[in-house]
């Protein structure tokens, strides 16, 4: 009988469950700033208190995507070996390889919203860094940029991860000569 190394399946799963951890607690890092920053701070409140939404939005974000991959990970993990181990042709082209190019296409979009963020946070930053009646949308794009720039650098490494399990899968059911 022919054995089948299914370990970058677990490989993969692993890791992308172990990120999703990093996310959810920098997501708690951030709900927990942000209640800081909006009920305990009493310097400089302003500039503070613009740091809370980017800090409350992106943060609860994070906090449930990282949830919601780490809670289904181990489950996806055993049903996509399941499944290849039965049918790995059929299974991977009909679901894997379609479910992973949809993941990959997903990552472009997510890289440029992160981008554009970014970007928005740090002109706002610098527009304002001077303006003292406009902390406010300092600390606003500070946060901004910070969160963005946080969710770009997991989702690069996500998405290198990605591209090496779906290179993975196409070469396991690739026919073997």
């Amino acid at each position: 009988m022919l054995q089948h190394d299914f370990s970058f399946i677990y490989k993969y799963f692993t890791a992308e469950k172990l990120e999703s951890l990093l996310f959810v607690i920098i997501g708690i890092v951030a709900v927990i700033l942000a209640v800081i920053f909006f009920f305990f701070i009493k310097t400089n409140t302003t500039l503070f208190k613009g740091a809370v939404i980017p800090l409350v939005v992106l943060g609860i974000m994070q906090l449930v995507a990282g949830y919601t991959v780490y809670t289904r990970s181990d489950k996806q993990s055993a049903d996509v070996a399941y499944n290849i181990g039965l049918e790995p042709v059929a299974y991977a082209t009909a679901k894997e390889i379609p479910r992973m190019e949809t993941v990959m296409k997903n990552f472009v979009i997510y890289r440029w919203v992160e981008i554009a963020m970014a970007i928005t946070g740090i002109v706002l930053f610098f527009y304002f860094k001077n303006n003292i009646d406009k902390q406010f949308w300092k600390g606003f794009g500070l946060t901004l940029a910070v969160m963005a720039l946080l969710a770009l650098a997991a989702d690069y490494f996500a998405e290198q991860r990605g591209h090496v399990y779906l290179n993975a899968i196409k070469e396991f059911i690739k026919p073997k000569s």
